[in-house]
């Protein structure tokens, strides 16, 4: 395929995540648009805004944050760059991490912190209510089962439209779903660390979406044999990593993240690369020791 070839995120097919939210199955992760170390403003607004608002005309009506990326700069950004916000656009943000500084992420999944992150949330989104809320992780400090109650309440009071999981095992989400419908799990995933394979088919089997972090791996083995079967596919490694999610399973909903408007438009472009059966399970024979989670 052609590197440069721009295509719809709609070439990927869609999803319905929690039975009502039908969305593009390639999405978009706003991590990225903040400043050093997920730390502040970006270095330059202007481009980060403008990469918002192309990949909403690429297709793109997913969009995953959280209100630690920045702090709450993420948040701020796609208010700015898309209120008010188009028809079908689904925004997926997190809570359960505070920031001390940039590069630091702390637990805090407390009943009282999830509340005020929504609340902030709700506010820097100009949101009356969050499609899809997302515990960002679990808290040792903190029983598991609280939080998520306290997200089934915020539920219940209309503030969140459906509850979601991120950096969780499948006990995590067994436990989860005996208090509240689970719409989505976000772990890091790739063709190199499927750590969370049986997640990825338990969500299969539950019609529940799951969207991968991290989507090229870190080993230099999987970096080579994606640059090999790139080459060979005349595309990038981003783009064949990509293709191996949408591949892999109709549940995965990738959503890569970028702050540039020319390597979104490179990302978007793998909804059209067709991956060979030979080169996806080349690729899916590269694996490396599970690494931190965060996401």
């Amino acid at each position: 395929m052609n590197k440069e070839q721009i295509l719809s995120a709609a070439a990927a097919g869609t999803f319905t995540i929690g039975g009502d939210l039908t969305v593009n199955r390639l999405g978009y992760g706003a991590m990225r648009i903040t400043g050093a170390g997920v730390w502040g403003p970006p270095t330059d607004k202007a481009t980060s805004l403008a990469t918002l608002r192309r990949a909403i005309d690429l297709g793109v009506n997913l969009i995953d944050t959280a209100d630690s990326y920045g702090p709450g700069t993420s948040e701020e950004l796609i208010a700015e760059a898309l209120y008010p916000y188009p028809v079908g656009l689904v925004i997926a943000t997190k809570g359960g991490w505070e920031r001390p500084g940039p590069g630091q992420w702390t637990h805090n999944a407390s009943p009282s912190h999830l509340t005020e992150a929504l609340e902030g949330s709700l506010k820097r989104l100009r949101l009356d209510r969050i499609d899809v809320y997302q515990l960002h992780a679990p808290d040792n400090a903190v029983s598991f089962e609280a939080s998520i109650e306290a997200l089934a309440g915020l539920r219940e009071q209309g503030k969140i439209r459906h509850v979601a999981l991120s950096n969780v095992t499948r006990e995590h989400v067994e436990r989860a779903r005996r208090i509240v419908p689970i719409v989505s799990v976000q772990n890091r995933y790739s063709f190199a660390d499927r750590e969370s394979d049986f997640i990825v088919d338990y969500c299969e089997q539950h019609n529940i979406a799951f969207l991968p972090w991290a989507p090229l791996g870190q080993a230099k083995e999987a970096h080579d044999t994606i640059k090999q079967v790139a080459n060979d596919l005349d595309a990038t490694p981003l783009q064949v990593a990509l293709a191996w999610l949408l591949k892999r399973s109709k549940v995965i909903l990738p959503i890569p993240g970028t702050s540039s408007v020319k390597h979104l438009e490179e990302n978007t472009a793998a909804t059209g690369l067709e991956l060979p059966q030979g080169a996806y399970a080349r690729l899916s024979a590269v694996t490396h020791p599970p690494a931190s989670l965060r996401g």
